[in-house]
């Protein structure tokens, strides 16, 4: 909540999910605060993240002077003929300077978890990071955008364009999805994996990849790169987790290592070799890859690089081995069936 209570101008808050919990309880009363302030405050909120999270009280937000706007209704199309398309993204971004992102939503579960639900929350592990300066602005310029799509208004700061430039020599904003005329975040992840000398790190709550990233990830295995991706063993979402087991057999078999962790890890990140670190928004998934609005932020400096990894070794520790064991007839029948799916899941 530091970055939320120190904004003096503008807050903007673009997040998948917001909890009716505990959690959420404790923003909407920061962004009351906020709005008393005078600040402007927007909130951001996909359509189906919006009912997943427990309903929003829009009325008592408008009453406080706070503007919420809804990305896409699940029965509405962001595309013609598309009713599936996302916002999948998670920034938080204060006065244009800031900006908070990664993979948590702002729910309990993401954070500490919320015992006192009848369906208790208990906190899993995610992933999420600060930055500011240029790329903060580049971030604002992202929320100007997806605002301007989900509201249908005419944008208003466009008198201040931002750079033109989306990288610098150590950080890089990597939004995807229908709205990017080139697919940055995908082609780089995926020649890096090709191009990767020595280590690929990854964690990710599901795995479903596409056949040519498996593929990069196999051949990197193959050729003796160090490939180790970690898993939950038990996610939220029990099809994704069904879909990924044919993968995860044919990893193990190239002698990729895959480790299952205790609890729900939520958190998306690869590390490749030395030379970039990847996180944000986006899972090993085709949805996230292919269908959703997601965003990422590639690192380059190498003590950033080596964050990442630190977290990932410490996530390593106290998680098991993944076993490939054959599947039988039904069981096969039942993966192939829900990688099938593999789109929408």
């Amino acid at each position: 909540m530091a970055l939320i209570d120190s904004a003096t101008s503008t807050l903007d808050i673009c997040m998948f999910v917001i909890g009716n919990d505990v959690l959420g309880q404790e923003l909407m009363a920061h962004l009351f605060q906020k709005a008393q302030q005078g600040v402007q405050v927007r909130l951001l909120v996909d359509g189906v993240g919006a009912y997943l999270g427990g309903h929003l009280n829009v009325r008592a937000l408008a009453v406080a002077g706070i503007r919420v706007a809804k990305f896409v209704s699940p029965f509405q199309s962001a595309l013609p003929g598309r009713t599936n398309l996302r916002n999948h993204r998670k920034m938080v971004i204060a006065d244009g300077t800031q900006v908070w992102m990664g993979g948590r939503n702002l729910a309990a579960e993401y954070f500490e978890g919320d015992p006192a639900l009848l369906r208790a929350k208990a906190a899993w592990t995610d992933l999420s990071f600060d930055l500011s300066g240029a790329i903060a602005r580049q971030a604002q310029d992202q929320f100007h955008q997806d605002w301007a799509f989900a509201t249908q208004e005419q944008r208003t700061d466009l008198a201040h364009p931002p750079e033109a430039n989306r990288s610098s020599p150590t950080v890089q904003l990597l939004p995807s999805g229908p709205d990017q005329t080139e697919d940055t975040l995908y082609t780089l992840l995926l020649s890096s994996c090709f191009a990767a000398q020595n280590r690929i790190l990854a964690v990710s709550p599901y795995f479903v990849p596409d056949a040519t990233l498996q593929m990069a990830l196999t051949l990197a295995a193959r050729r003796g790169v160090l490939v180790d991706l970690i898993l939950p063993r038990q996610s939220n979402h029990r099809l994704a987790d069904m879909a990924r087991h044919a993968t995860l057999r044919e990893l193990a078999a190239s002698g990729a290592r895959v480790w299952l962790v205790p609890e729900m890890i939520h958190a998306k990140a690869v590390v490749i070799d030395d030379e970039i670190a990847l996180a944000g928004s986006a899972n090993l998934d085709e949805r996230s890859l292919f269908l959703n609005y997601e965003v990422m932020v590639a690192f380059y400096k190498p003590t950033d690089i080596e964050q990442f990894s630190q977290w990932m070794a410490r996530r390593r520790q106290g998680a098991q081995g993944y076993e490939a064991k054959p599947p039988g007839l039904l069981r096969e029948l039942g993966e192939g069936m829900v990688r099938w799916l593999a789109f929408q899941l």
